[in-house]
């Protein structure tokens, strides 16, 4: 019983963090994101950046800053690659000429650096996810909603690896 009692009164003494962030960094400098693809839109480092920037305000505690951040971000985007995938047979079983669905690849390039904790820091981590749409929509149709899809799991892999220490 007594060891009951010993949890409940240390129970108080325990302190969760529901931010994410395991970083006693207060700031963050979040560069432009170079757009380094052959097939992405104009603005799509640019769009990457400013949701690179919401996601740390919104689950983490840092405030982004210009210059001099105690953590650094900045990278490229490196690659935005669509490509054919589940094949279909067309005309029959050995005739794979056409494809059903077509998936859109985004990877990211980043630099961090941690100055407080320079262990965490590193350089050219690529980060990279896709979505996959059916060949009978048009690229220009969905495309939005695909990069928001593919940079919502690319930003919590960059966060992460970043702040959460994962």
């Amino acid at each position: 019983m007594g060891w009951l009692a010993g949890m409940l009164l240390c129970s108080g003494c325990i302190t969760y963090s529901f931010t994410g962030s395991a970083t006693a960094a207060k700031t963050i400098q979040v560069d432009e994101f170079f757009n380094n693809t052959d097939l992405g839109p104009a603005n799509l480092g640019q769009n990457f950046t400013n949701r690179l920037k919401d996601y740390f305000q919104q689950n983490s505690q840092l405030s982004i800053v210009a210059e001099n951040g105690e953590l650094q971000v900045e990278g490229i985007m490196s690659n935005y690659m669509i490509s054919p995938v589940a094949p279909v047979a067309v005309g029959g079983a050995q005739n794979l000429s056409a494809a059903a669905q077509t998936r859109l690849t985004i990877a990211v390039r980043v630099n961090f650096v941690d100055t407080l904790v320079p262990k965490n820091s590193f350089k050219d981590k690529t980060f990279s996810f896709y979505a996959d749409f059916n060949n009978d929509q048009d690229l220009a149709a969905v495309q939005e909603q695909l990069e928001r899809r593919i940079f919502d799991q690319i930003l919590i892999d960059i966060f992460n690896a970043t702040v959460a220490n994962w």
